[in-house]
C-alpha cells in the first residue's frame, strides 16, 4: 500500500475531530455564541429538554483498494471578490460578538462594522426609530447586513445597486441602499393603533401589501433560526464564513498550482491513507449473517428509528395531480402506497417477526426530521393523522423540523433572493440531524422509551429492509456495543453517490487514528478521488457505496449533538456543481452555480475515530466503534430519487429503475423455492418495455427470506403474470399462476384494538387474515399490458381479468386441487372461513363460521422458533 508524506489539506484538530478547511492564517478559528439573544416572542428560543468490542465475524470483504494522499499544488483564489479579506472581517467580528456580554454590546459592535455602518447610515437612523423593531429583530438585520447581503433587503434600482456594491471589493465605497425599506418603515405606525403582527403595524400611507409585510416578518424569523441553529459555529456570521471557506477550498482544488507554504504548516494531522474498509459480506458467510440478524430481532426492544424526510427532493418533480402543488418525497405515490407508509411498513414487518419468536408486542419509537419545503412537515404529519398514526398512537412518533438555508451563488458567496426579503432556501442537509435532534430532546425521548441505538434509512430508498440488511446491522451494533455502523454494497460507477472509507491519520502527538466514515461524491477531488468507468487507475471503482444506512448509538449520538462547537454539525459541504434555477427579486429567470451549507449525517462517524500508539495494519476494522456489513446492492439501495425524462436512456435512481430491483429481488427469493420464474434482464431492456412480471409481498411474510421461504414451495409465475400477497399468514404449495392473482387482508399482521386514549393500535397476531393455496392453477387475461396509461411503479395498471381475494377482519380462504380461471373476486367476510374445492360439476365453494374457539388464533397458523442461528416455521391446525 502506497502512503505518502504530506497533503494538500489543512486540518483543523477540534475535539479528536478532524476537518478539512483551507483557512488562511488571518483566518480565526469558529467559536459559539456564549450570550443568548432575546428576540421578539416569535423569534424566541425554543425550549429544550435538555467501548470497542471485536468482531466474530469470520467472513470479511477483502477489497484492498488504497487512495494516498499525494500533495496537490494550490493557488490562491480568483482575482475580484476578495474571499480571504470577507472571512478575516467576519471572523474578526464573529468573535468580537462571542466575547459580548449582552445584546446590547453586541449591537454595539456591529455598529462598528464599517459595511454596517455604511449601510444603515444617520438618514436612515430615524426612520428606523418609527419601526417597532426589538433589539433582537436589530441584531438579526444588522448581521444580514455585515455578513454582506445587504441586497436581501432591497428592491427595484435600490436593489440592483445593492446587489452590485455587495459584490465589490469590501474597499470601495458602499453606497447608500434600503430605500424600499426606508419608504414601508415612515409609512408604518409606530403606536400600533391601526393592527398587524409580530410588531408590525400599517399607517394610511403604507406602500407595501400584507404579502410584503409578510415577507420581511417571515425573513426575520428565517434569520433567527438560522442564527439560533449554527450558533455552535457563529449564527449567521458563522454560516457565512464556512460558506466563503469552502469556496475558497473549491476554488484552490481547481487551480491545482502552488499557493502557500502556509497551508502545510497549518496540518495538525496527515492523512496516511483511504482503504477500502473490510466488513462482513452477508452473502458469504450466511451463518454469521443470520446470527447477527436474530441479534437485531432480540434487540429491538432496545431499537428506535429515525428518518430524515426533510430533503426538498427536487429532482423527483413531484407535484399533486389535483392541486399543482409541489410535493415531497415521502409522498411519493409507490406500489400502491406513500414511500413513508413503506418506510412503517417494513418495521411493522421487524415488530411482527418479534412478536412471532418471542410472544410479546414490541411498538418502536420513531423520530421523523421534517422541514417546511415544500410543506413538507405539514404533509407528513397529515399523512400519519390520516392513517391513524399507522395503528401505532401519536405518542410512539416525534417530529422535530429542520431549519432552512440560504443558497449562495458560488462566484461570491452571494444568498440568492426571489423577492425582497425572501432569500431563496433550502434544507440544510440531513446530516443537521444530530445537533437538532439534542435541540428539540429527540435523544431524551428515545432515551424515555428505553431505546439504546437506532436505525437510520432514507426514505427514496424502497429496498433498504430487505432480507438480512438492517437486521444484520443493528445486531451487530447492539451485541457488540459499536458507537456507529454502515450497510454498503458495491459502488456504481459514475452514480452520484459516496464511498465508505477507512481513513488512517496520523496526529501531531505520534498517534494514529483510524475508523470507518464517509466521503461525499462532491467531495471526491478534495481527496484525489477519480469517478467514471472503471479504469487501472480509477480506484474510485473499488471502494463501497455510501448507502446512507446507519446504525448509531443514541448516547454517543447525543454526546456529539450536544457538542458547541463544529463537530455537531459534520461533513459540512457545498455542492456547487449543479445549476440552480430560479427567479431573482427582479423578475428575471436566473440559472447560476450555486448551493447552500450542506452537513451529512453519516460524517457523525468522523467523531468515532479510535486512537492508537502505533500504527495499525491488516484486521485493524475488528477493534474499532464503527463497522461496516456488505450485501448485494439490490438488496442494499435502489432509489426512487428522480423523475424519469422523456426520452431518458437511464432507469437509474428512477421509480422505474426501482421497481426493477424488487421484482429481481423477488425473483431471486421465490426461485430458491422452486418456483419457475422469468429471468430479468438488464435495466437499458426495460427503458421502453412493461417489466416481465409484477411481484409485491407484504415484507410480514419474512422479513428474513429464510422465513418467507418456508411459506412458499414449488409450482410457476408465468411471463406477464401479476402476484400480489397482502398478508403474513399464507401457504403456497405448487401453484401454477398465468394471468393476475391478488390477496388482500385487512388484517395482514393483527387486528385494531382502542387503547385507554381511544387510540387504535394494531396488536400482531390477533384476529389475522389467512389463505392456504394447494395445488392450484389461476388462469386469467391478467393485465392489459397493451395499456398505454399503466403506471408499472405506481402499481395503478388496467387488468383484463384477475383473481381477487380480499379478507375481511379475521377472514379465511382455502384453494385446493382446483383451477381458478377468468375473472373472479371473492370476498369474505369476517368470522367467515371460504373453501373451494373441486366439484362433481365444476368448483364446489363453502363458507363457514370459524368456531368461537379458533376467532383469535384462527383454524391453523405458522408457529415460528428459532434453532441455532436459524428460523424455523411449522403450520400448526388449531
Amino acid at each position: 500500500m502506497v502512503h505518502s508524506t504530506s497533503t494538500s489539506t489543512s486540518l483543523l484538530h477540534n475535539n479528536n475531530r478532524f476537518l478539512f478547511s483551507f483557512n488562511s492564517s488571518s483566518i480565526s478559528s469558529n467559536n459559539s455564541h456564549s450570550n443568548s439573544l432575546s428576540f421578539s416572542k416569535s423569534l424566541s428560543h425554543p425550549s429544550s429538554s435538555s467501548s470497542s468490542s471485536s468482531s466474530s465475524s469470520s467472513s470479511l470483504c477483502c477489497r484492498v483498494a488504497r487512495v494516498s494522499t499525494e500533495h496537490l499544488e494550490l493557488s490562491p483564489p480568483p482575482p475580484g471578490f476578495n474571499f480571504r479579506r470577507e472571512i478575516a472581517r467576519l471572523s474578526a467580528l464573529r468573535d468580537g460578538l462571542a466575547a459580548c456580554a449582552t445584546l446590547h454590546d453586541k449591537l454595539r459592535l456591529l455598529d462598528a462594522d464599517s459595511r454596517v455602518r455604511r449601510f444603515f447610515s444617520s438618514d436612515r437612523s430615524r426612520v428606523l426609530e418609527s419601526l417597532r423593531l426589538t433589539s433582537g429583530e436589530l441584531f438579526l438585520l444588522k448581521c444580514l447586513v455585515a455578513a454582506g447581503q445587504e441586497h436581501v433587503l432591497c428592491s427595484g434600482e435600490d436593489g440592483v445597486e445593492a446587489a452590485a456594491v455587495a459584490t465589490a471589493n469590501t474597499s470601495s465605497s458602499v453606497k447608500t441602499a434600503l430605500y424600499a425599506l426606508a419608504e414601508m418603515i415612515e409609512s408604518l405606525d409606530p403606536h400600533g393603533s391601526n393592527g398587524g403582527s409580530a410588531g408590525f403595524r400599517r399607517s394610511t400611507a403604507v406602500t407595501l401589501d400584507d404579502e410584503e409585510i409578510r415577507n420581511l416578518e417571515s425573513l426575520l424569523e428565517s434569520l433567527g433560526e438560522i442564527e439560533r441553529f449554527y450558533d455552535c459555529i457563529g449564527g449567521i456570521l458563522g454560516y457565512q464564513i464556512k460558506t466563503l471557506e469552502i469556496l475558497v477550498e473549491k476554488s484552490l482544488e481547481r487551480q491545482n498550482v502552488s499557493w502557500s507554504q502556509h497551508m502545510h504548516e497549518m496540518q495538525e494531522c496527515q492523512v496516511c491513507g483511504i482503504d477500502a474498509p473490510k466488513g462482513l459480506d452477508l452473502t458469504e458467510n450466511t451463518d454469521y449473517a443470520s446470527q447477527a440478524a436474530l441479534w437485531g430481532i432480540e434487540g429491538l426492544p432496545d431499537l428506535g428509528e429515525i428518518y430524515p424526510l426533510g430533503g426538498s427532493a427536487d429532482r423527483l418533480g413531484l407535484v399533486d395531480p389535483n392541486t399543482g402543488e409541489c410535493l415531497p418525497a415521502a409522498m411519493l405515490p409507490y406500489c400502491g402506497r406513500t414511500l413513508l407508509e413503506g418506510l412503517i411498513r417494513d418495521l411493522q414487518a421487524r415488530e411482527f417477526l418479534y412478536f412471532k419468536l418471542y410472544g410479546k408486542q414490541c411498538i418502536t419509537p420513531v423520530a421523523i426530521m421534517t422541514s417546511s419545503a415544500k410543506n413538507n412537515h405539514e404533509h407528513v404529519t397529515s399523512l400519519c393523522e390520516r392513517l391513524s398514526w399507522f395503528g401505532r398512537g401519536r405518542s410512539t412518533f416525534q417530529f422535530f423540523e429542520q431549519p432552512l438555508v440560504p443558497v449562495v451563488g458560488a462566484e461570491d458567496g452571494q444568498w440568492l433572493a426571489t423577492k425582497p426579503f425572501i432569500p431563496l432556501s433550502k434544507p440544510g442537509g440531513h446530516g443537521v440531524i444530530w445537533k437538532l435532534a439534542h435541540d428539540k430532546g429527540v435523544f431524551k425521548w428515545f432515551s424515555c422509551h428505553g431505546r439504546k441505538g437506532a436505525t437510520l434509512r432514507q426514505v427514496s430508498n424502497v429496498v433498504a429492509a430487505t432480507d438480512l440488511t438492517l437486521l444484520a446491522l443493528a445486531g451487530i451494533g447492539l451485541r457488540q456495543g459499536k458507537k456507529m455502523g454502515f450497510a454498503s454494497c458495491k459502488r456504481n460507477s459514475g452514480a452520484t453517490e459516496g464511498i465508505n472509507v477507512l481513513m488512517e491519520k496520523k496526529n501531531l502527538d505520534g498517534n494514529w487514528e483510524y475508523g470507518v466514515s464517509c466521503i461525499e461524491y462532491t467531495e471526491f477531488d478534495k481527496f484525489g478521488i477519480t469517478d467514471g468507468p472503471r479504469t487501472p487507475d480509477c480506484l474510485q471503482a473499488d471502494f463501497p457505496a455510501n448507502t446512507n444506512i446507519l446504525y448509531i448509538d443514541l448516547p454517543s449520538a447525543e454526546l456529539v449533538g450536544s457538542s458547541k462547537n463544529e463537530n455537531c454539525l459534520p461533513g459540512m459541504v457545498l455542492n456547487t456543481k449543479k445549476p440552480t434555477v430560479y427567479v431573482d427579486q427582479f423578475g428575471r429567470h436566473r440559472s447560476v452555480l450555486g448551493g447552500r451549507l450542506e452537513c451529512t449525517m453519516q460524517n457523525i462517524a468522523d467523531n468515532f475515530s479510535n486512537v492508537y500508539p502505533s500504527r495499525c495494519y491488516n484486521g485493524v476494522e475488528d477493534k474499532l466503534d464503527t463497522f461496516i456489513v456488505y450485501n448485494e446492492r439490490r438488496r442494499v439501495t435502489s432509489s426512487a430519487k428522480k423523475k424519469r425524462r422523456h426520452g431518458d436512456k437511464s432507469l437509474h435512481q428512477t421509480p422505474d429503475g426501482a421497481l426493477l430491483d424488487i421484482l429481481r429481488n423477488a425473483h431471486d427469493l421465490l426461485s430458491q423455492c422452486d418456483i419457475r420464474l422469468p429471468e430479468i434482464e438488464a435495466n437499458e431492456n426495460y427503458v421502453n418495455s412493461e417489466p416481465p412480471f409484477l411481484i409485491l409481498l407484504h415484507p410480514a411474510l419474512g422479513p428474513l427470506w429464510e422465513v418467507t421461504r418456508q411459506k412458499f414451495y414449488g409450482g410457476s409465475i408465468a411471463k406477464g403474470s401479476e402476484l400480489q400477497i397482502e398478508l403474513a399468514e399464507f401457504f403456497w404449495k405448487n401453484v401454477q399462476l398465468n394471468g393476475s392473482l391478488i390477496v388482500i387482508a385487512e388484517n395482514a399482521m393483527g387486528s385494531m384494538k382502542i387503547n385507554e386514549n381511544g387510540e387504535s393500535i394494531l396488536h400482531y397476531g390477533q384476529r389475522s387474515g389467512r389463505c392456504k393455496l394447494e395445488n392450484v392453477k389461476v388462469l386469467n387475461k391478467g393485465i392489459d399490458w397493451t395499456c398505454g396509461e399503466n403506471i408499472y411503479w405506481k402499481h395503478d395498471v388496467q387488468r383484463s381479468e384477475v383473481f381477487k381475494i380480499v379478507l375481511h377482519g379475521n377472514a379465511e380462504f382455502e384453494a385446493t386441487d382446483v383451477v381458478l380461471q377468468g375473472n373472479h373476486v371473492y370476498e369474505v367476510p369476517d368470522g367467515y372461513k371460504m373453501k373451494i374445492s373441486q366439484g362433481n360439476s365444476g368448483l364446489a365453494i363453502q363458507l363457514d363460521p370459524i368456531e368461537e374457539s379458533r376467532m383469535e388464533s384462527g383454524s391453523w397458523h405458522w408457529n415460528y422458533k428459532i434453532e441455532g442461528s436459524h428460523v424455523r416455521l411449522e403450520l400448526v391446525e388449531s
